[in-house]
């Protein structure tokens, strides 16, 4: 009786313990796909109530992470730690990606809402035909600044930067293809130039201009503008809208010469696990309404063509944020320019910022 009684006992504890390891799995599975998706993306870059009405609509849980360089982010898909689901990389990185056979075809019949794309922003060099990324903000870089603080400076120019009655009144991004390409650019150059001797030459230039510069800095180039603590910034244009929008004072130029013309891009990583659920998520944020009420958030300029109908025309047609095709003849996108050339520019950066101490 005791040894069927015993038997009885090890009986109820396995069936315990084995309901134990698949309520484990179960958790586990859904962390990693079934009703969550993890999405990557940069900071402040969507509209947190655009994620809690599709988690609505879908009953799909969001986890939403951040990354602040293409770089870092690329780091981590590589390495594979988090299944991530979705994550947003500018274009020269999307075409790393690729290359490093990083991300998954897209199957266009689960994304119907593509229709929705102005056809100017498909098919481009870094991703032909799109056959793994969406666009999903543009935008350009250029000058920032305020008249208010200054003695009728205008920014036609990035020759005007050099101005010696704006010593200490500049602030510039803390990124080398930004500030070494405002040097380029400045010569004449191309941004994606790997000519050494031109690189040099624009680094030597940029070193003429340390005494107009109070800061090479992140995110908080945005605040210094706002609280009238520069008058001057190398800034993306949607960062510039913010700064427009709390301080009237403010405006924003692409200089002649050209600049940068970018994008960020929706993309399916290989550490997807709910590949549904991110069909479904790059869908949605498709619709000409949700990606209207993401592009009034963020500040940045949608390639959603439908979604223009939703927002303000005085925005939409704002030709710094919205520069019609002959002024886009002037900017130049990204390549990817190697691993090595890329390393390169990082090391002139670093020397120039050196060079300011």
């Amino acid at each position: 009786m005791k040894s069927l009684i015993r038997g009885a006992l090890l009986i109820i504890i396995a069936a315990a313990v084995l309901m134990i390891v698949n309520a484990q799995l179960a958790k586990s599975g859904a962390q990693a796909g079934g009703n969550t998706l993890t999405v990557y993306n940069w900071g402040e870059y969507i509209d947190p109530d655009l994620i809690k009405q599709f988690e609505k609509e879908t009953g799909i849980n969001v986890i939403y992470e951040t990354f602040d360089s293409n770089e870092g982010m690329m780091g981590k898909i590589e390495q594979g730690g988090t299944s991530y689901d979705i994550t947003v990389p500018s274009e020269y990185m999307v075409e790393m990606m690729r290359k490093k056979d990083l991300l998954i075809p897209l199957d266009y019949s689960k994304i119907p809402n593509m229709k929705n794309i102005d056809p100017y922003f498909e098919d481009l060099p870094f991703d032909p035909k799109n056959k793994y990324s969406i666009p999903y903000f543009w935008g350009t870089l250029g000058i920032a600044y305020n008249p208010s603080l200054l003695e009728g400076q205008t920014f036609e120019s990035w020759d005007d930067v050099w101005d010696p009655s704006l010593k200490q009144e500049v602030v510039l991004v803390d990124s080398a293809r930004e500030v070494i390409g405002m040097g380029l650019n400045s010569l004449g150059y191309s941004l994606n130039s790997t000519d050494p001797r031109e690189l040099r030459e624009a680094t030597d230039k940029l070193k003429t201009l340390s005494p107009n510069i109070k800061a090479v800095i992140g995110d908080e180039v945005t605040q210094m503008m706002m609280n009238n603590e520069a008058a001057v910034s190398l800034i993306w244009s949607g960062q510039a809208a913010d700064m427009m929008s709390e301080n009237e004072d403010i405006t924003y130029v692409v200089p002649e010469e050209g600049s940068n013309l970018w994008f960020d891009n929706i993309v399916i990583p290989r550490t997807v696990k709910n590949i549904d659920g991110a069909y479904k998520f790059i869908d949605f944020m498709l619709r000409p309404e949700v990606a209207a009420q993401n592009a009034d958030y963020v500040g940045y300029s949608t390639p959603n063509l439908k979604a223009l109908d939703f927002m303000d025309p005085e925005v939409t047609s704002d030709e710094r944020y919205y520069p019609d095709e002959e002024a886009r003849g002037h900017l130049e996108v990204y390549k990817d320019l190697g691993l090595e050339m890329l390393g390169f520019y990082n090391e002139l950066f670093l020397e120039f910022k050196m060079d300011m101490k």
